[in-house]
């Protein structure tokens, strides 16, 4: 699709320097520009590139001033960076938008479907699902009973959601996640054997999340496991039943949170950190990679090592982790030389 300069300014609320009815069709980096693309000027360092590309229009942020004459059309924006994300955002989604049931898909006679919908060769979706309008479900994901999709979401390819399960608005779930599975529950029996714990509860996810995929997300023994919007999950993370994780917090990959944690709202934890279970995680907490969290942590803490403990303290101590052999040596040395004092 083509779009005038005039209509992504307008998109973007900038202000055009040049030619308003320039066209482009693709997006480019500034230093491989080329005419019909539309680039971006964020960092100063590539600002040489702006008086050489080839690219129809470039978005630069105000208050930018040229140092040299410049041919391509300059949109002006509050940040550029941010103005040409939300470009690719949505070219993005006019790239992968499609509508319609194909023939190879399974939906229930019970289940609501809303306008707009794409359901690709494979999809099952089983009894009394409700599907919002604009939501793509791609080939292979299984949607089971009362499983309720939010309008605009997107569920990639081998997706199984679970029964009950909740999600909502403009979501995207990334291939084989499972969402809803039976929580780990099971009690210890005086034969030494395990009973399961039925596992009746569900998974509700907010708006405007992002799943990776291959992620297991439980559902509540009893209640909901709860998502809450805006928050983003790398692949391969493990969130057990009962876990609640709130506003915007962002998780990294193969990442593991045990039942009923409850994390606060914009955190920021590193891949392969561990939590145990039932504890309280503050607003605001950083937890560095490969850290092991076995107590609560309060708002804005910043966590590193395991068990986990303060950051800046962990790297102080960590000097001495890293020389503790030649600290010992001198110790033994220094024993040495005790015991030979006294002997004298």
């Amino acid at each position: 699709m083509e779009f005038s300069a005039l209509e992504i300014a307008s998109f973007l609320e900038g202000k055009i320097e040049g030619n308003p009815e320039v066209k482009v069709e693709t997006l480019s980096k500034i230093e491989e520009g080329k005419p019909g693309s539309i680039s971006f000027l964020a960092n100063l360092k590539y600002e040489n590139y702006l008086y050489n590309t080839g690219a129809s229009i470039v978005i630069v942020s105000n208050g930018f001033v040229p140092k040299k004459e410049v041919v391509t059309t300059l949109i002006y924006v509050d940040d550029a960076y941010r103005s040409f994300t939300r470009l690719l955002n949505y070219a993005n989604h006019l790239r992968s938008k499609r509508k319609g049931i194909e023939e190879n898909a399974f939906i229930s006679e019970t289940a609501k479907v809303g306008k707009d919908v794409y359901v690709s060769n494979f999809a099952y979706i089983d009894r009394d699902a409700e599907i919002g309008d604009d939501v793509m479900i791609f080939s292979n994901v299984y949607v089971s009973q009362n499983v309720k999709i939010g309008e605009g979401s997107i569920i990639h390819s081998g997706v199984r959601l679970y029964p009950d399960t909740v999600i909502g608005k403009n979501c995207i779930i990334h291939a084989n996640t499972v969402i809803g599975a039976d929580g780990f529950g099971f009690t210890p029996k005086e034969d030494g054997s395990f009973e399961k714990v039925p596992q009746i509860g569900n998974v509700i996810i907010g708006d405007n999340v992002e799943i990776g995929s291959s992620c297991t997300i439980d559902r509540a023994t009893l209640g909901s496991t709860i998502i809450r919007s805006g928050v983003k999950l790398d692949n391969q993370i493990q969130i057990a039943h009962n876990v609640e994780i709130s506003e915007n917090t962002v998780i990294a990959s193969q990442t593991g949170i045990a039942g009923s944690t409850k994390i606060g709202r914009n955190c920021i934890i590193g891949g392969q950190v561990g939590i145990i279970g039932h504890l309280k995680i503050g607003d605001f907490v950083q937890i560095q990679a490969q850290s092991g969290v076995n107590s609560n942590l309060a708002d804005g803490a910043k966590v590193y090592g395991s068990p986990a403990m303060n950051a800046a303290d962990f790297r102080k101590s960590y000097v001495y982790f890293r020389n503790f052999p030649e600290i010992v040596r001198k110790l033994e040395e220094l024993e040495k030389e005790i015991k030979q004092t006294i002997k004298e």
